[in-house]
């Protein structure tokens, strides 16, 4: 039981934070629960959480959906699955951690070094293949697709739309990459009960419509501003966990 409630409200609190900045709720809800599962169980709730997350904050956002980037997207991102979908890797727990504190450091790249344009056929290529990729070694691809759009000219609804659609996706992918395997070794008893994830769907909707109504009242300047400093902030507390699971401090 006290998994459960942690799973929902956690799910509640991250589809909130991820509805206002369009990220960064996927990282936190990760690292809570990776905390107290294995990390396959983390994959697979993750991935059925987050799709539950991205798909209404889509739907609650659908005017803004970039169709034209998400074509791109996935023309990167089909052969990213067809590489991974050949190799078995679950990550541990303290290079889950690593790998979800260093990600956020991709949007403090100077500019020049390489400016991320979803915008743009090549870059929207490039970001399906690194999100698909990412998402499926380290469960997580939030900064990285980030790092697509800070820079870009798109509003804040089409940044969040969009992405929305992207994760929505990526996570359907990585729940079948983990789940498979999971469920032909051990079967279902590794996993929370069904009645979890149902009684997740009201909590993320509520915590999505939310973070909506508040992304509303930003504007498109501290919006960008904020999600960077946000995800750093997050990912320096992972990195730190991470490298105290190494036993480096």
């Amino acid at each position: 039981m006290k998994l459960a409630l942690l799973i929902l409200i956690s799910a509640a609190i991250t589809a909130c934070i991820s509805g206002i900045f369009g990220m960064a709720g996927g990282m936190i809800f990760m690292g809570v629960i990776a905390s107290v599962m294995g990390v396959a169980e983390a994959m697979v709730v993750h991935g059925v959480v987050q799709s539950i997350s991205n798909s209404s904050r889509a739907w609650l956002l659908r005017p803004d959906i970039r169709w034209d980037i998400l074509g791109f997207k996935l023309l990167g991102a089909l052969p990213a699955i067809a590489a991974l979908s050949l190799i078995s890797f679950v990550p541990n727990k303290a290079t889950l951690f690593i790998v979800l504190g260093l990600l956020p450091f991709i949007l403090w790249l100077p500019k020049g070094v390489f400016q991320g344009d979803a915008a743009k056929p090549l870059h929207a290529a490039f970001c399906g293949a690194m999100v698909m990729g990412l998402n499926l070694s380290a469960g997580v691809a939030g900064p990285a697709l980030d790092f697509f759009y800070v820079k870009t000219t798109l509003t804040r609804k089409e940044i969040v739309a969009t992405k929305a659609v992207t994760m929505f996706a990526s996570h359907l992918v990585k729940i079948f990459y983990f789940g498979l395997p999971l469920i032909t070794a051990v079967g279902l008893a590794t996993l929370p009960p069904l009645w979890v994830f149902a009684a997740a769907v009201p909590c993320i909707i509520l915590g999505t419509y939310i973070g909506t109504r508040i992304l509303h009242r930003l504007s498109d300047i501290n919006f960008k501003s904020y999600t960077k400093y946000l995800v750093t902030l997050v990912g320096i507390i992972y990195l730190w966990r991470g490298l105290s699971l190494m036993g480096l401090i």
